[in-house]
């Protein structure tokens, strides 16, 4: 082929780069009357380029027109330290939220005013199940629950709220078809079966009226209730910033360890994005030694009970 020979491109393009006829490569010897339509490899690089970003946007806009309304999630207890993370972390990634709160006052002025995917509800979830449907309305496709009983001295407030709350928010969701939970509960919540009845850890939690035996219970009333689920055992929460990586665990595995709650909050927030953590108890904490993984690895790693 003679070294002179140039590859010319004969087409029609339309505005958006997008050829209007097929493309007609030809062989030719340069003429100085060389028509208008011959380009250089570099333009024709430049139009496919194009063409591949007008195809992109084009794909984008439409998979934003067909996600419709963002997924509304009900989240119980949400001015607690952690349920307020959680609320946070869902607007974030665009979920709607509704806030499920004792003291309506006081969750208006925890979280930003003028927010129309945030809604304030009042919720509590010692006052039964009817009511508690009422709360969480239609509308809702998930219920995270993040609920804890206040210590004080009545001695039944953790059957109150981390037992039969958590029983009547799971029978709420029954009534109304909504079929996605997720809980946090707590590591050592089996502690006597694991072995760990001398634990000072499960000692402790247990002082204030058998907490952890209050939310063993409430967790073997979701497995039952036949909704998918996710049941999140965090170990010792911390409010400082995350330090180090989340860490997987089965159930019954972990009797030690403490975790960011801004880290348990992601953790619960994900699990609505990833079916691997569909009926599931996983327990979590965080180690700095420990590499960072996704959450279809973290989720994926625990086996269904």
């Amino acid at each position: 082929m003679a070294s002179s020979s140039i590859l010319s491109l004969r087409a029609t393009a339309s505005p958006f780069l997008v050829p209007s006829s097929p493309f007609s490569f030809s062989l030719s010897k340069p003429r100085s009357s060389s028509p208008s339509f011959s380009v250089s490899l570099n333009s024709i690089k430049m139009m496919q380029q194009g063409s591949e970003i007008t195809e992109e946007a084009a794909g984008k806009a439409e998979a934003e027109a067909n996600a419709g309304p963002a997924k509304t999630v009900f989240v119980a207890g949400a001015t607690g330290a952690t349920g307020k993370r959680i609320v946070d972390q869902l607007l974030a990634k665009g979920f709607a939220v509704k806030a499920g709160v004792r003291d309506v006052d006081r969750a208006r002025a925890a979280f930003p005013q003028n927010n129309p995917a945030l809604q304030i509800v009042k919720a509590d979830v010692t006052e039964g199940s009817e009511k508690l449907a009422e709360a969480i309305g239609s509308d809702s496709e998930a219920v995270i629950c993040a609920t804890g009983f206040r210590p004080g001295w009545d001695l039944f407030a953790p059957w109150k709220v981390d037992n039969f709350g958590t029983v009547n928010l799971v029978e709420a969701c029954r009534k109304l078809g909504v079929n996605r939970f997720i809980l946090i509960s707590s590591i050592l919540v089996n502690g006597a079966a694991m072995g760990q009845l001398l634990n000072p850890a499960y000692i402790f939690l247990n002082v204030f009226g058998l907490t952890l035996v209050a939310k063993l219970q409430a967790e073997q009333h979701i497995r039952r209730s036949g909704i998918n689920y996710t049941i999140v055992r965090p170990g010792g929460l911390r409010n400082e910033p995350p330090k180090g990586n989340i860490v997987m665990e089965p159930e019954d595995t972990l009797y030690e360890g403490s975790i960011s709650r801004d880290q348990v909050a992601e953790v619960a927030v994900e699990a609505l994005n990833h079916p691997e953590s569909s009926y599931k108890v996983v327990e979590i904490v965080a180690r700095e030694d420990a590499p960072k993984c996704l959450f279809e690895e973290l989720f994926g790693s625990i086996k269904q009970q």
